[in-house]
């Protein structure tokens, strides 16, 4: 019954946006599409009340993709959801919407870093000193960080997103291709050791300590792009090179490891065979 009732009043908080008429006209739709096709009695598995919603006839059509983009990002893989972001409540639907559960909804274009920020504070400490985020606070109208990774399919950060057909769309390429440059060879290089540590698991090798020394370089790493300083990034790649020269170390040293178990058990293997092969040779002689 909690869950009907829930369902009614999104509907009338959807409706009530528009007129009076319109409220009573959503509260029967739902009422019919969501009561009378539901079970009277028997227990619901969980469920997110911001997907359902974000996925009903009640929403408006341009929200409809919000739940498909974001399975398709990666703060999904890392398990960050709607209310990771946005508040509210995901297993109440009454209450899903209410500012009392800390429900943020949709932050204008200047409030985006901010709302971004909550998580990624070294970048948007970087991003606010940068030639965008000063814009944005001067004008209002600088580039965000949905400005160029999207707000809902967003993928993991690389230095693809500084790319011609995106930083052409506010100013000239030129700068941008520089700072591409600038970090090109220290990204190849994380993206490397990150294939390498792929293998190591593969193989069932543990690698956590390398993982985090990686992953924790690679945040300073990204942290940098935000900056759209070229001497800075220039001043700091001999930084990151030896960070990454360690990990690499670490990683070539795990393989050694592995391949020394190999050559082991290989031995082994050989050993047991001659064994084998001897005793079977003892067995013949004895019958003859």
């Amino acid at each position: 019954m909690r869950y009907v009732l829930s369902l009614l009043v999104i509907a009338v908080m959807v409706a009530v946006q528009t007129s009076p008429a319109a409220a009573m006209a959503g509260y029967r739709e739902t009422f019919q599409k969501e009561f009378l096709s539901e079970p009277w009695a028997g227990d619901r598995e969980e469920s997110d009340a911001c997907i359902e919603c974000h996925a009903s006839d009640i929403i408006k059509s341009e929200f409809r993709a919000i739940p498909t983009e974001w399975k398709q990002s990666w703060h999904y893989q890392n398990d960050v959801s709607c209310h990771s972001c946005h508040g509210g409540d995901p297993k109440d639907a009454a209450t899903s919407m209410d500012p009392h559960r800390f429900f943020a909804g949709t932050p204008k274009p200047a409030q985006v870093p901010e709302f971004c920020g909550k998580c990624h504070i070294g970048i948007l400490k970087n991003y606010q000193e940068s030639g965008h985020g000063m814009a944005l606070k001067s004008s209002g109208k600088g580039p965000n960080c949905v400005t160029c990774h999207g707000s809902h399919n967003i993928q993991q950060a690389s230095i693809d997103i500084i790319n011609e057909k995106l930083c052409t769309k506010c100013h000239s390429y030129e700068r941008s291709k520089v700072m591409r440059q600038a970090l090109f060879l220290t990204e190849k290089k994380i993206e490397e050791l990150n294939n390498r540590l792929k293998q190591l698991k593969t193989e069932g090798m543990a690698a956590d300590e390398e993982e985090k020394s990686l992953f924790g370089t690679y945040g300073e790493f990204r942290a940098l792009f935000h900056t759209e300083d070229v001497s800075l990034v220039k001043k700091r790649t001999d930084e990151f090179t030896a960070k990454l020269d360690i990990i690499e170390k670490r990683i070539q040293d795990l393989f050694d490891e592995l391949r020394f178990r190999r050559n082991v058990s290989a031995f082994l293997a050989l050993i047991f065979m001659g064994m084998g092969a001897v005793i079977l040779l003892i067995a013949k002689t004895k019958k003859t």
